[in-house]
């Protein structure tokens, strides 16, 4: 396991969850998650078991039930953020959205990694593994219009060159 690892609360389908350290990528193993639990233990989860992960701020929520306090769970309007706008569908009918990477990263790796649509609660960052989903919609491409602006001024800026460089060949 790597040496950073951060805060995160390990939901299951039973409704039953666990805290613990967990790195940021690479901690799934041949069906398993390897975390390293408060006491100093390292336990091993099976993926099957687990409906998500959050990388949360703090431990000490206070709530008993909701340690990661996920309430809202849809974005009141559109994000703010850069990525895909995803809607996923757990097993149990849960629904969540969030924002993901705009790469390979969602459809070739175990699990999805999502942005929650609250930025100031607990949770700061949600995986959710590919068996616990049951529908993954992407509803929008977000930040996708800036690239093709960008590629707009480099032409236009090779144009000027060239106009440039002609009028200073006819003196």
């Amino acid at each position: 396991m790597s040496s950073s690892r951060k805060k995160a609360i390990f939901r299951k389908f039973t409704r039953d969850w666990v805290a613990g350290y967990l790195p940021l990528s690479g901690f799934v193993r041949e069906g398993m998650v390897e975390m390293l639990d408060l006491d100093g233990k390292v336990l091993s989860l099976a993926v099957e078991d687990l409906k998500w992960i959050c990388y949360v701020r703090d431990f000490n929520s206070g709530e008993l039930n909701n340690p990661e306090r996920l309430v809202r769970k849809t974005f009141a309007g559109r994000p703010r953020g850069d990525g895909l706008f995803v809607r996923a569908r757990m097993k149990d009918g849960d629904l969540i959205e969030g924002l993901a990477a705009n790469d390979v990263s969602l459809v070739g790796s175990e699990g999805v990694f999502l942005t929650p649509p609250d930025l100031r609660s607990n949770t700061q960052r949600l995986w959710i593994p590919r068996g616990s989903l049951e529908e993954l919609e992407i509803v929008a491409v977000i930040g996708a219009a800036k690239r093709k602006v960008v590629v707009a001024e480099k032409a236009k800026d090779a144009a000027q060159e060239e106009l440039f460089q002609e009028r200073a060949g006819s003196r």
